[in-house]
């Protein structure tokens, strides 16, 4: 039976966008351009690439929080377009996503235990009394607290509202979690702790990550496996050790090089 648990085949999405001077053009941007991905059981994918690279329309498309216009993604086998609307609404469970910006991703007029255990209520898992025990639960393994459910997102540190919308995400227990850049917000010291709570977390849940960055410093210690966007197109896919010791694409040569304090590689 194939590892693969989350897999995307020959997609496309383009946009329109405005041109001239005065905007009363338009062209069409290739967002995605024929890009195909496989992401394992248990692992994790790293999509990087420039801002505009077309990482996070793959990471929203393959999620099908927006439409494609050509293409395949299955899941656990499962064509997840061709399902009805209640079929992917309970799919959707199990698929789930950490935002890049913490400060913008909490409704600041939700109490966090309300953030953290309205997925629950959606998908009507449990009663009252154990939907409350899943929230608390979490909210401990992501290092808060019991206490910290009655309080309002700006009560918290950026750090710890990152921890509160992956608690979001895990109380649901699901088998694919989306990362979007989860990072780039925080300060580096912060980083650090975040991404070894998401490695630890990863073991405990048997999570799949999907991994979108743009920085290959942070990669580099969460990654099993890298993809390399450009211009909407994947150019280039390995392992974590080919992909930064033996890359085989200018462009890639050259994202490596930006790391700060990495010496340039040979060409």
């Amino acid at each position: 039976m194939s590892d693969i648990i989350l897999s995307g085949r020959n997609l496309s999405k383009s946009y329109k966008q405005r041109t001239g001077k005065l905007g009363l053009g338009s062209a069409h941007v290739k967002a995605l351009d024929d890009v195909s991905v496989d992401l394992r059981q248990g692992s994790t994918l790293a999509i990087v690439g420039e801002s505009g690279s077309g990482k996070s329309t793959l990471a929203r498309c393959l999620l099908q929080l927006q439409p494609l216009d050509g293409g395949e993604v299955l899941f656990q086998g499962r064509d997840l377009a061709k399902l009805s609307r209640s079929a992917l609404r309970a799919e959707r469970r199990y698929l789930q996503m950490v935002f890049q910006d913490p400060f913008a991703s909490l409704n600041p007029r939700m109490r966090v235990g309300e953030i953290v255990g309205e997925g629950l209520l959606i998908h009507q898992l449990g009663n009252q009394h154990e939907q409350r025990a899943k929230v608390v639960k979490m909210l401990k393994r992501v290092g808060l607290t019991e206490a910290d459910m009655q309080k309002y997102p700006h009560e918290f540190s950026g750090g710890q509202r990152q921890r509160i919308g992956i608690a979001r995400a895990l109380v649901l227990e699901p088998r694919v979690v989306v990362c979007d850049e989860p990072v780039s917000a925080l300060d580096v010291s912060i980083q650090a702790q975040i991404l070894l709570l998401l490695k630890e977390l990863q073991q405990e849940m048997a999570l799949s990550y999907l991994f979108i960055s743009h920085d290959l410093r942070v990669v580099r210690h969460i990654a099993d496996e890298v993809a390399v966007m450009h211009q909407g197109k994947l150019i280039e896919q390995g392992d974590v050790a080919s992909i930064y010791d033996a890359p085989t694409e200018e462009y890639t040569r050259n994202l490596l090089q930006s790391i700060p304090g990495r010496r340039a590689l040979a060409a």
